[in-house]
């Protein structure tokens, strides 16, 4: 192997770890990221709550004992799972939140409001002993003034919150859970910020239910290479006892925060008056957004008093891009016609937790679908959390957002006036996002009548009315291949609508719903033969989508990461990493379709090679590889040197898998040189060429024995806040004296963790101890509320002689962005087990349960084929 090579590949390596050290990614709340001095103060409100199942009578109450509660921190989930808990086998049905809190003394003549970004089912809110809020629905924010109630600073509160996910067909998705494919798990999920404006002050425009307004709404005129056109529509609110003067500002500044220009208005408010303002700015030769260069403009916006001060404001990042969907010529970007938009949908669960999952997760899995080369991602079925939306705009990835709903439609007229809410609230709070690049306003795989997929569209313009905005739904459903922007189907479709086709869900290769056995569902625990073929399985689908038609734009696979289903006893396998992201061979066979040459600015890209094969008595014959380079080297036993071309087609996927045929022999392996002691020779040494040129490199070893385990912390760069959520995988691999991974291992892994940090889950749900699988077990760490270091160890349950030896990590945990605002202080149980407890007691009888079954199977053939 070239010495240069390594060296260079060993320097990315640094420079990449280097990069990732710096990188801590901000969030939005209600849309905007922080400025400095604007008036504006947002705590983080998500510590200290008192948490329990059931529904006690008078939890409710200022003077309910709650002492006996457990302290817990959002987002949360009503019930830790184990990682494979499909079936119907999560808590369905009430749960309490109670929180004591005092407001802040310095926010004297603030108005002050509790936002929620969702909590599951349904949803009511007491202040202080008194009802005040009912939300339906589990996956969009709504949000509580509290000064409306006369509440004000220094005053001590509570706030009880009944959460409940059981099945509720009156609002969607409204469908049972033991026939749903997903999994509404339970509680307040997602984060909760107390914020505090001016009473003059932007508007949410989820609470002041304008259509097209509310908020800052940013959208365009003219997008070119020479010139864009960015309008900034800002909806200001007086609830002061006064009429008012004021002066909005308006600065627009690059990536890197520099000024380029500055817009004023002046405004007369009455009180009780909201009124909306339009600013143009005109921008020349624009850094134009796109998947590989994901630029974003900031938009700092300032509300300030007649007197000078500044009331109020925040920042708006906007990428600049020119979105046409053409009909049979295709989807074009920035005027230029686009390659294939190929990438994923996503669910939002993850292994122990559920839904509840913190903003750094949710970036790391919007990082690690960017590093697989998805350039798209269909969210499944339902808006997801803000920060997964702020990390597609900052990586790169196209969005199709999609109202909550899956195979269910209620004929109760409240039913579809819920949905058209969900349309709108989702479009307020998505819209400003250049990553949205359609809008899925109906439910998925269901039969809806006509006025509602016309009345879905109508809404998605009246709250879009700008370029930019597409519809798209199954074109077979009513209404939509005559109306919408865009429509699902099949390379097949192609010449049989007038627009843009593209696939919803590829790599599906079911042909029994019932049982659902398949080649592109495996199980990393299943080892390397199910890898292989599922990775093949999906190579072959991922190749469908490389038509020679420009009309087909392209497809998301169905679906990335593992995860939950209601209505089946096995989790949905077909990931290109399990429930904890850890990879699979398909992974990176969708890694090897990036183009070598890319230079992102945040993805890991350049040229890459993986060899699909373990060197194990029980490996296939055939040697698979993924690489993105032209021609492969493959060097056997560092004597047999193997070449092959990729071979590309005209229209096909950029990068075909490369199968070295019946290279390997346990039996031959074991005469050369294993017979000799020279089992250092036993290598596979993989090398990409481009244009006759080494550029990258890979060795594979086979694990001998079990000697060591080690340690990885699966963070993407980005570290914990001690925030009392945040939390972070921790990978143990079992490996022998090389470091190579041992992945016939069959151990236990038993983690202790000391200073601030506390492990998710304990024996019941088989999160500690943790088998292993496939040579690895991952562990989930959570922060304190306290920075500090953390140091994790990990040993085999049963020690002895010749056990793998233990191993030590230590990381540190960061500040918490944000103020935390609590009285009761969780406690952190750094190695206790977790209980785990029936969901329910009652269970469907197996006619119930066939005629359940019988429907979803006739929903997903119809909508599948």
């Amino acid at each position: 192997m070239n010495k240069k090579i390594h060296f260079l590949l060993f320097s990315l390596f640094l420079s990449l770890i280097s990069f990732g050290k710096d990188l801590q990614p901000k969030t939005s709340v209600v849309g905007l990221f922080d400025l400095n001095d604007s008036g504006r103060k947002i705590y983080n409100f998500n510590v200290g709550w008192r948490f329990q199942r059931g529904n006690p009578k008078g939890a409710e109450l200022l003077d309910f004992d709650d002492s006996k509660w457990d302290i817990v921190s959002t987002p949360h989930t009503v019930q830790l799972m184990p990682a494979e808990a499909s079936g119907g086998r999560n808590y369905q049905g009430p749960a309490w939140y109670r929180k004591h809190f005092i407001v802040d003394g310095t926010l004297e003549d603030k108005l002050i409001n509790v936002y929620f970004e969702a909590a599951m089912g349904k949803t009511t809110v007491y202040l202080n002993g008194t009802k005040v809020e009912e939300h339906l629905g589990g996956y969009l924010p709504f949000s509580i003034e509290l000064t409306q109630y006369g509440i004000k600073a220094g005053d001590k509160c509570l706030i009880a919150v009944l959460t409940d996910n059981s099945d509720d067909k009156n609002f969607p998705p409204g469908k049972k859970q033991s026939t749903l494919d997903f999994t509404y798990h339970g509680g307040i999920y997602r984060d909760v910020w107390l914020i505090a404006t001016s009473k003059i002050h932007i508007s949410d425009p989820n609470k002041e239910d304008k259509p097209a307004g509310g908020g800052i709404f940013v959208h365009y005129d003219e997008i070119s290479k020479k010139k864009a056109s960015i309008v900034i529509d800002t909806d200001i609110v007086n609830k002061s006892a006064n009429n008012e003067n004021i002066k909005i500002e308006t600065r627009l500044c690059d990536a890197n925060g520099n000024h380029i220009k500055t817009l004023t208005s002046k405004i007369n408010l009455r009180k009780g008056e909201s009124k909306q303002t339009r600013q143009t700015i005109e921008v020349n030769s624009p850094h134009l957004w796109s998947p590989d260069s994901p630029y974003l403009y900031h938009i700092e916006s300032r509300i300030i008093s007649s007197n000078g001060k500044i009331l109020d404001g925040g920042i708006t990042r906007a990428g600049i891009r020119k979105a046409e969907f053409r009909g049979k010529d295709g989807f074009w970007l920035n005027d230029e016609l686009s390659d294939k938009l190929i990438g994923g949908n996503r669910h939002q669960d993850f292994a122990y937790v559920g839904n509840a999952v913190p903003n750094s997760q949710h970036w790391r899995d919007a990082k690690k679908l960017r590093d697989a080369g998805c350039r798209i991602v269909r969210v499944a079925h339902y808006p997801q959390d803000p920060s997964f939306m702020d990390a597609c705009d900052e990586l790169g990835i196209f969005v199709i957002v999609a109202t909550p709903g899956w195979q269910y439609w209620n004929k109760d007229p409240q039913f579809a006036e819920l949905v058209y809410k969900d349309i709108r609230n989702m479009i307020r709070r998505d819209r400003n996002h250049p990553s949205v690049l359609m809008w899925e306003p109906i439910l998925n795989e269901t039969r809806f009548p006509l006025d509602f997929s016309l009345n879905a569209h109508k809404i998605t313009h009246e709250e879009y009315p700008y370029m930019g905005a597409f519809c798209v739904a199954d074109a077979h459903s009513e209404g939509v291949a005559d109306n919408y922007e865009v429509v699902y189907g099949w390379p097949k479709d192609v010449g049989n609508y007038k627009q843009s086709i593209f696939t919803r869900e590829f790599g599906e290769n079911v042909d029994d719903w019932y049982a659902h056995n398949t080649n592109n569902r495996a199980s990393r625990s299943w080892g390397e033969r199910p890898q292989v073929v599922q990775a093949l399985q999906l190579a072959k689908a991922y190749n469908e989508m490389y038509t020679e038609s420009n009309q087909f734009i392209g497809g998301a696979l169905w679906h990335p990461f593992d995860h939950q289903r209601g209505y089946h006893p096995d989790p949905y396998w077909g990931g290109l990493m399990d429930a904890f992201r850890q990879p699979k061979y398909s992974y990176y066979m969708f890694k090897s379709q990036v183009d070598a040459n890319l230079k992102h600015p945040l993805s890991e890209t350049g040229p890459m090679i993986f060899i699909a094969h373990e060197i194990s008595p029980f490996s296939d014959t055939d040697v698979t590889l993924f690489t993105n380079c032209d021609e492969v080297r493959l060097i056997v036993y560092g004597k047999d040197t193997l070449i092959q071309k990729v071979q590309k087609a005209k229209y096909g996927m950029p990068h075909p898998p490369v199968i070295f045929k019946d290279v390997f022999d346990f039996n031959a392996m074991r005469e050369y040189p294993y017979v000799q002691k020279q089992w250092q020779k036993v290598t596979f040494v993989a090398e990409g060429l481009i244009n006759g040129k080494v550029v990258c490199s890979t060795t594979k070893m086979p694990s001998r024995r079990s000697t060591k385990l080690s340690l990885r912390i699966d963070n993407e760069g980005r570290q914990l806040y001690a925030d009392g959520s945040d939390f972070v995988p921790v990978i143990c691999e079992v490996t022998d004296d090389e470091g190579n991974i041992r992945r016939l291992a069959k151990e236990q892994i038993l983690f202790t963790v000391e200073g601030e940090g506390e492990i998710i889950g304990g024996s019941q749900i088989g999160a500690n101890p943790r088998i292993v699988e496939f040579g690895s077990a991952p562990v989930l760490v959570r922060s304190t509320i306290n920075p500090g270091k953390i140091k994790v160890h990990a040993r085999v349950l049963f020690e002895g002689e010749h056990a793998p030896t233990p191993a030590d990590i230590e990381f540190e945990t960061i500040l918490s962005d944000r103020t935390l605002l609590f009285i009761e202080k969780p406690i952190a149980n750094k190695n206790a087990s977790e209980a785990y407890q029936r969901s329910f007691d009652r269970q469907l009888t197996e006619e119930e349960r066939k005629k359940a079954l019988d429907e979803v199977e006739r929903q997903q053939t119809e909508f599948g084929q």
